[in-house]
């Protein structure tokens, strides 16, 4: 119990990866504690799609950046080789929020195998493009998704980021 707070104390975004791919098992690993998120009502509403293969990947980066007017050329997934989407069921009310579990699932799940993880928004804006649509079609994903997040997996090229001061007032206890 004490490491897993340790974990959830210590984890950190990573913006900046190596090309050491993530193991199979590990990433297994990793899904498996995504796949064991809680969901509201235990409808398990996400799905998780993991992306590895170069031309997907760029497509997706390249994708989440203009979606918001951006850059194509700007890199936000920073060197990640390994980018697990998580989608969501819109027919299920917690679908949102299901989806963010699973996502804090992945990340924390990394960090505790020493994998260097980071969400990345825009998943929403990305897969309500024609070309996002594409993507799910190429991929075999069937029904009525949402982009929650994607979860970018990998080992960090730079020195581990150190955790920012603490805001006051974050808890208020009531008695």
């Amino acid at each position: 119990m004490k490491s897993t707070i340790e974990d959830l104390k210590t984890r950190r975004s990573i913006k900046k990866y190596n090309e050491k791919a993530v193991s199979k098992d590990d990433l297994n690993l990793i899904l498996e504690a995504g796949m064991n998120a809680p969901t509201g009502k235990g409808a398990q509403s996400p799905i998780m799609v993991v992306v590895q293969n170069p031309d997907d990947l760029a497509t997706l980066e390249r994708l989440n950046s203009v979606v918001v007017g951006g850059n194509p050329e700007t890199r936000n997934f920073y060197g990640a080789k390994t980018v697990v989407v998580v989608l969501a069921d819109k027919s299920i009310p917690t679908y949102v929020y299901d989806g963010a579990l699973v996502m804090g699932n992945l990340m924390n799940a990394a960090h505790s195998l020493g994998i260097g993880s980071c969400w990345i928004h825009r998943a929403k804006e990305t897969f309500e493009t024609v070309e996002g649509q594409a993507l799910l079609d190429k991929w075999g994903i069937k029904g009525d998704y949402e982009g929650i997040g994607n979860c970018l997996l990998g080992y960090f090229d730079i020195d581990f980021p150190e955790a920012k001061p603490r805001k006051e007032n974050w808890v208020y206890r009531v008695k």
